[in-house]
């Protein structure tokens, strides 16, 4: 037996004006977790379609050798018939289908033509043993969260006998326990002799579970690493996707802080489907123009609901509380009015909320403000491509045009173009949720930049982020929430991850 199950040699691959990748090289072990790092844009997810059949031979070029034997994968069944396996970041889950149905769609347990409920079954409950998940098999997937949809992924890659499991991002929209329990589980996969490969953004965790560490840029391997022989640090790796040394993972700012923007007082907000549950209870925050402020909180401690409330009662019933803009109370009952009170929200989850993926960049940056385009009821479209395209500069949206379809982007251009679409509206408070999730280090490094721009044109900017460091860095002054009640409110000078997950984890009867 060869020491590599796998080699790749020589691959290119090219799309109508890009080369997406050149001359790549890529070599795994037997039984590692291999962990491949780049920029958004560096060609990570690309070589793994090349690898899995989504892009058949013959539309790359360069060879696959896996396990002693040349590949021609004509589409992704070839590659499970070897044991090559994919796990997407968009998980490729049926919600109305059971979790039995879903782990065996297409790989039917059938006899005479029939599907054999009782085994299906069955087996999908072994199967859900091994991943470690507590869930009856017939139980609808909709009703899972996305860390135990992602268990029902890989128990569906066990099923096809996978050999070599392929996993894109595979905790970017996991919260902490959720990332801890995946890694763990390839842990032990390793160890039943299972080979992964690993496609992350999150460097702390390639750093906790990798064997190696292969780095792309710009399309080309740039090195391998051995994380037991060589000496792989955090900063090596990012010195290798980006081309440079960070000396500093957040760019120098100096506050210029002026005047109440924005005050929310005795904010209560109430389940949707638990009218009897305040998801926020009581909450009371102070924003100020030229401002950076942080919201952190455990998953479940109501960030997400409380912004979401803010803008236009966009979450929530039975909602309360006293909304102060300039010194002058506001009524915002709907998104329309929080728009024209000049407030904005930029969602967590851009792909599905915040962008139209099959319109082009022009019309998804100017969507929100369309009113501000039109004459008599019609879009000045020359109008419209020129504003795109002073965001374009502005931004740095890496797009040949801005006619270019947004859901081609990489994750850190489509932010960009989220971004944009947001200050387009011209807002004195932007709340911005999760910004960074899901891109890379140098990408975040300029959105980093756009926020600092935006406090000091004088906007009040309120970041929401699961990633304390990020927050430490970025901020000026950070509150805490837990069950809904905000339990601390610490400046920069006195704010340390420690004293943050202290407040975190607090409940307090009152809040501070």
């Amino acid at each position: 037996m060869t020491e590599f199950i796998l080699t790749m040699a020589g691959i290119g691959k090219s799309f109508p004006g890009v080369r997406a990748l050149a001359d790549v090289s890529l070599s795994v072990r037997h039984g590692e977790i291999h962990a491949i790092c780049g920029e958004n844009g560096a060609g990570k997810s690309t070589l793994m379609k090349v690898l899995s059949g989504v892009y058949p031979h013959g539309s790359y070029d360069g060879e696959i050798t896996f396990d002693g034997q040349r590949c021609e994968f004509g589409g992704i069944r070839d590659s499970e018939r070897r044991g090559i396996v994919i796990i997407h970041q968009e998980l490729a889950l049926c919600p109305q289908l059971s979790v039995a149905e879903n782990i065996f769609l297409g790989n039917e347990q059938a006899s005479g033509g029939l599907i054999d409920w009782n085994r299906t079954n069955q087996r999908a409950g072994e199967l859900l043993d091994r991943v470690g998940l507590r869930e009856s098999a017939v139980t609808p997937v909709g009703e899972l969260g996305v860390g135990k949809q992602q268990l029902v992924e890989i128990a569906k890659a066990l099923s096809k006998k996978v050999r070599l499991l392929i996993l894109d991002e595979p905790t970017a929209a996991l919260g902490a326990d959720d990332s801890a329990h995946l890694l763990d589980l390839l842990r032990g996969l390793r160890a039943d002799g299972v080979t992964s490969v690993i496609v992350s953004h999150k460097l702390n965790e390639i750093m906790a579970i990798a064997d190696s560490i292969t780095v792309l840029r710009d399309g080309r391997t740039i090195e391998t690493l051995d994380v037991a022989a060589d000496t792989v640090t955090e900063d090596r790796i990012i010195a290798g996707m980006v081309g440079r040394d960070l000396e500093h993972r957040f760019p120098p700012h100096e506050p210029k802080i002026g005047a109440e923007a924005l005050r929310i007082e005795d904010w209560t907000v109430h389940s949707p489907t638990r009218p009897d549950h305040a998801v926020v209870d009581r909450a009371n925050l102070v924003l100020r123009r030229g401002e950076i402020v942080g919201l952190a909180g455990l998953m479940g401690a109501g960030r997400t609901e409380l912004a979401m409330s803010v803008f236009g009662r966009s979450y929530g019933r039975d909602i309360s509380g006293r909304l102060v803009k300039d010194g002058r109370p506001i009524e915002v009952r709907s998104v329309r009015e929080a728009i024209a009170n000049g407030i904005a929200y930029v969602t967590e989850d851009r792909k599905r909320y915040g962008l139209n993926l099959i319109e082009d960049v022009k019309r998804n940056i100017s969507a929100v403000g369309l009113s501000r385009l039109a004459r008599r009821g019609w879009v000045n479209e020359n109008e419209e491509f020129q504003i795109a395209g002073r965001f374009r500069a502005s931004m740095n949206i890496k797009v040949p045009t801005v006619n270019t379809l947004t859901g081609t982007l990489s994750g850190g251009n489509q932010q960009k173009v989220v971004l944009s679409k947001w200050i387009f509206t011209d807002p004195d408070v932007l709340i911005l949720d999760e910004p960074t999730r899901g891109i890379d280090v140098g990408a975040k490094y300029e959105i980093y930049s756009i926020i600092n721009r935006l406090a000091d044109e004088g906007k009040a900017v309120l970041v929401i982020s699961s990633e304390l460091p990020e927050l430490l860095g970025l901020c000026d002054r950070i509150y805490t929430l837990a069950a809904g009640r905000i339990t601390g409110e610490v400046s920069r000078e006195q704010a340390t991850q420690e004293r943050l997950m202290r407040h975190m984890t607090r409940n307090q009867e009152q809040n501070p």
